[in-house]
């Protein structure tokens, strides 16, 4: 785990909830000089704490607003499987998460799609990917909570 001090905290916590602000508008913020505050950001950027900058897009806005938990049990449990299936599933733009899992499920994969006939088009596509024991999928019905800021320290 990284070192913070509070001052990165604080930092990260402005950059989490919006990363457009203005270097000089997070230095006043935090009670540092603009220099200053640009040599934490860019330390805790090279150390990787900060992986990237992005935008956070509105998937309904975008005619993506279905979001598809999809669960898979691998009919095999081999390097090349793994490498093959995990290419396979990268290359996928719906699936805008994948994770391999311990427990009865082997990978969980998140996608937004358009509609059931899109979700009907990435099955497909996994399915011809590897040789596959269970595909399993549960539609969202009502998102509760989404967010990206990770919980920092006090």
């Amino acid at each position: 785990m990284a070192e913070l001090d509070s001052m990165d905290v604080h930092i990260l916590r402005l950059l989490q909830n919006d990363a457009s602000r203005s270097l000089s508008e997070i230095a006043d913020s935090v009670h540092l000089s603009p220099n200053a505050c640009w040599r934490r950001i860019r330390r805790l950027e090279e150390t990787g704490v900060i992986r990237k900058r992005v935008a956070l897009l509105d998937p309904e806005k975008l005619g993506v607003g279905v979001t598809v938990f999809v669960s898979v049990r691998a009919a095999e449990h081999t390097e090349k499987w793994l490498e093959s299936f995990t290419a396979g599933v990268r290359r996928i733009p719906e699936v805008v998460e994948f994770y391999r899992m311990a427990g009865e499920v082997d990978y969980l994969l998140k996608l937004q799609v358009a509609d059931i006939a899109a979700y009907d088009r990435v099955y497909k596509s996994l399915i011809r990917l590897a040789k596959l024991m269970d595909v399993s999928a549960a539609f969202a019905m009502e998102e509760m909570k989404r967010t990206t800021e990770l919980p920092l320290p006090a």
